[in-house]
């Protein structure tokens, strides 16, 4: 898939991503697997850069789940929205642990 520089951060990304709102906003084994193939169909076409936010009820947990083992073939979006600086620092550190420590492009929401 064609990739494009992300204005001046230096990443390369695939021209189609990933949004992870209604798609990864799941609960259960049966919607987790779902998710999974999602991605792992995304990962076939080279759509590996994905969009998340903890406003997005369980996605971005489901998606450091889903990620799992392969965390190093994808960029991953994700988002702050708070209203005080030890709620987005919560924000932050819940993201880091979903993401193996790394988030690629942190967004202000």
């Amino acid at each position: 898939m064609e990739r494009r520089l992300l204005g001046q951060t230096g990443l390369q990304v695939p021209v189609v991503g990933m949004g992870t709102w209604k798609t990864f906003d799941v609960r259960g084994k049966a919607a987790i697997k779902s998710a999974s193939a999602v991605v792992d169909t995304a990962l076939t076409i080279g759509a590996a850069f994905f969009d998340s936010s903890p406003m997005y009820g369980q996605a971005e947990h489901v998606l450091g789940e889903v990620l799992r083992g392969r965390r190093n073939k994808v960029l991953i979006a994700t988002k702050v929205w708070a209203r005080t600086a030890s709620e987005g620092q919560a924000q932050v550190e819940r993201a880091l642990a979903f993401f193996d420590h790394t988030i690629d492009l942190y967004q202000i929401h």
